[in-house]
C-alpha cells in the first residue's frame, strides 16, 4: 500500500509561485495514477490536476491551466505541482492522492476514483 506525503505549502503573494511535493512511500509507486485536489474553506474538494502512471499525460481544471504545472518522478517516487501565477483564489488546503491503474496513460478528475490521500498542505495566497 503507497502512502502519500505533501509539502510545499506556504504563504505567498499573489502572482507568485510555490511548488508542492508528494512523497510516496512503496516500491509500485508508478502503478498509480496521481492527482492533486484541493478545498476551500466552506468549499468541497476539487480536481486540480492529474497525471498518469507514466507521467506521459496530464490533465489539469480550468482554473488553473497554463499556471500549474504537474510533473513525477517514478525512480524517486515524488510527484510535484509548479504552481505560478497565485491567485488568491488559490487559496485552499492541497491534497495528493493516488490509485492504482492498469493503463499507462489513464487519468481521472473523478474524486471518487482515488483511494489514498495524503494528510494535505496549506496554500494561502494574499491580495
Amino acid at each position: 500500500q503507497v502512502q502519500l506525503v505533501e509539502s510545499g505549502g506556504g504563504l505567498v503573494q499573489a502572482g507568485g509561485s510555490l511548488r508542492l511535493s508528494c512523497a510516496a512511500s512503496g516500491r509500485t509507486f508508478s502503478n498509480y495514477a496521481v492527482g492533486w485536489f484541493r478545498q476551500a474553506p466552506g468549499a468541497e474538494r476539487e480536481f486540480v490536476a492529474g497525471i498518469s502512471r507514466s507521467g506521459i499525460s496530464t490533465d489539469y481544471a480550468e482554473s488553473v491551466k497554463g499556471r500549474f504545472t504537474m510533473s513525477r518522478d517514478n525512480a524517486k517516487n515524488t510527484v510535484d505541482l509548479q504552481m505560478n501565477s497565485l491567485k488568491p483564489e488559490d487559496t485552499a488546503v492541497y491534497y495528493c492522492a493516488a490509485t492504482s491503474v492498469l493503463r499507462p496513460i489513464w487519468i481521472t478528475t473523478a474524486i471518487y476514483e482515488y483511494d489514498i490521500w495524503g494528510q494535505g498542505t496549506q496554500v494561502t495566497v494574499s491580495s
